[in-house]
This record gives structure tokens, C-alpha cells and sequence, in this order.
């Protein structure tokens, strides 16, 4: 008689998440020209740049910007922002609940199904040039052109649906995007994801993932985040560096050596006791989708 084993949430979860890694690299699309192959005939392996996108490269959160233009748009409703905003609350001031994780993921999925990628492709670009190009962070934007100008890969690693991360990649002249896959079937969504939402060790698992494909030499590489969800894709790296860092990411880069660079001013960098909005980088993924999705606007973008 063979017994099998009940699979364990944590082996769930891991599964869950190489498969989002996994999902995230195969969707991922690097836009930088071919590297010229070495004496093998492989491309010459090169170091790469990852970086989190919300409060990383840019200011807040990339859902509530996106919330603004959608509410203008008459996608959203006021009953929306202001759920939206009391889920922005309980992260600002106890962190990341994940049953507002999980709750993010069910209203995702629900509102996504039946709507095309285009349509959300066209949603993400008008909006992003609308309500989000000036919120990048000047100090980290300049991080991401140093490892450009040196031939470096340079890659968003976010929990925000890839249409709308790639979207935002291109805008910054970026290589390409890691982001959180929903599911499409004939370019159309239908309302369940590619494993998990993109989040801490998924991000690593993409990484991972990518630099296979890429043939990244992950010493040589660096990773930049302001969330200490983010420290299994900052450890991949030879080159972690903390970018307006919640107090413990502050605190274990400290411990570990790693770079601080903290771009706030000095009255918001003061209140670092708080998490500052880290825990919504969880729920950008599926709230974007969802947000963007939620019903049929009166008029088409």
C-alpha cells in the first residue's frame, strides 16, 4: 500500500511561486539589442540590474496612481477608492496582512475575466503618462541609467501585472519587465493568474529564471528594493543596495553590509518606523488588474 504525503502549505507555496518565477521569465521580453557572442558561440555572459518598482523607482504606490486615472476614466467608483485607501491604511501601519493579499487576488481575478490584454495595454500606457511619469524617483532613475550606460540588462521586478510593468519599463527606457502573469487564453484574460502574485520569493524565482535565459551572472549582478519582502531577490545578487528602505530592510542591510541610498526627504526618511507603504507592492499586482478591469467603462479607451 503507497501512502502519499499531503503536501504541506509551505511546498504549496513554493510551487506557487517558482511557477509565477517561471511564468514571469517566459513573458518577459528584453527590448536591448542581441549581445555578440563570445569564443563559444554563447552570448558573453554580462551582469544585470534588477529593481522593485514601488517606492524603489517610483513615488508610492504604481496602484493608486493608476486608481486616479481609472476614477477619472469612470472605471472606479467612490465605494473603490475607499477600500483601496483603508487596505493603503492597515499597510501603512501594521504591514502586510495577507488576507487583504488574498482578498486583492479574489477581486483580481474577478473583474479581469473577459477583457483583453490590449485593452488593458492601452489603459496602462494613457495612464502612465497621465498620473505616474512624474512620480520617478530622480535619484533612482539615475541608478538605472548608470548600469544602461555601463551595458548592463536593467529589469522592473514588481508585483504589477506585466502589461502595465513593461508599459512602464519602456517609458524608462528600461530592458524589459518581470511582473505578475494573469492568465489569457486567445489574448483575452480569464480570471486566474499564472501561479502567484509576484511577490517575495516569486520575485526571486523570476530573477532566477531570467538569468538562465539571459545566461546573468547573478554575482555580477545587483538588486535594488525599498521592502524587506524583497530580501530573497536582494540576497540572489552580488550587489544588493536598499532604496528608500522600510525599517527593517534598513535594518538588515545594516547587519549585512549592503548599500543604503534613501531619496525622501528628510522629514519622511525620519519616519521610517513605520512601514511606509511597502506591504501595497503585494496587492499592486492584483489590484491593478482588478481596478483596470472592474466593469465596462462608458466609453473605451
Amino acid at each position: 500500500m503507497v501512502l502519499l504525503r499531503r503536501r504541506s502549505t509551505t511546498e504549496d507555496t513554493t510551487d506557487s511561486a517558482v511557477r509565477a518565477g517561471a511564468a514571469a521569465a517566459e513573458a518577459a521580453h528584453a527590448t536591448a539589442p542581441a549581445r555578440p557572442p563570445g569564443e563559444n558561440g554563447r552570448p558573453i555572459a554580462i551582469g544585470a540590474a534588477f529593481f522593485d518598482l514601488d517606492n524603489t523607482v517610483m513615488r508610492g504606490a504604481s496602484i493608486f496612481h493608476l486608481a486616479r486615472g481609472l476614477y477619472a476614466r469612470r472605471f472606479l467608483g467612490t465605494r473603490d477608492i475607499a477600500r483601496f485607501g483603508l487596505q493603503q491604511l492597515r499597510f501603512r501601519l501594521g504591514g502586510e496582512h495577507m488576507g487583504d493579499v488574498d482578498d486583492a487576488q479574489d477581486r483580481a481575478l474577478s473583474f479581469v475575466a473577459g477583457y483583453s490584454v490590449d485593452e488593458i495595454r492601452a489603459i496602462g500606457e494613457e495612464i502612465f503618462d497621465e498620473f505616474m511619469s512624474d512620480k520617478i524617483w530622480p535619484g533612482t532613475r539615475a541608478l538605472a541609467q548608470m548600469h544602461l550606460d555601463a551595458g548592463r540588462q536593467v529589469w522592473l521586478v514588481t508585483a504589477a501585472p506585466v502589461e502595465i510593468a513593461t508599459t512602464i519599463a519602456d517609458r524608462l527606457g528600461l530592458t524589459g519587465a518581470l511582473g505578475t502573469v494573469p492568465e489569457t487564453r486567445a489574448g483575452v484574460y480569464t480570471g486566474r493568474l499564472v501561479g502567484e502574485l509576484l511577490h517575495g520569493e516569486a520575485k526571486a524565482e523570476a530573477v532566477r529564471a531570467l538569468a538562465i535565459r539571459e545566461d546573468l551572472d547573478l554575482t555580477d549582478c545587483s538588486a535594488y528594493s525599498d521592502s524587506a519582502n524583497d530580501i530573497p531577490m536582494l540576497m540572489l545578487v552580488g550587489d544588493p543596495c536598499a532604496v528608500n528602505p522600510d525599517a527593517r530592510l534598513r535594518r538588515h542591510a545594516r547587519e549585512h553590509g549592503w548599500r543604503i541610498k534613501d531619496y525622501r526627504t528628510g522629514r519622511k526618511a525620519a519616519r521610517i518606523g513605520l512601514p511606509a507603504a511597502a506591504g501595497v507592492g503585494a496587492v499592486a499586482g492584483a489590484v491593478v488588474a482588478s481596478t483596470a478591469v472592474r466593469r465596462r467603462a462608458p466609453h473605451r479607451i
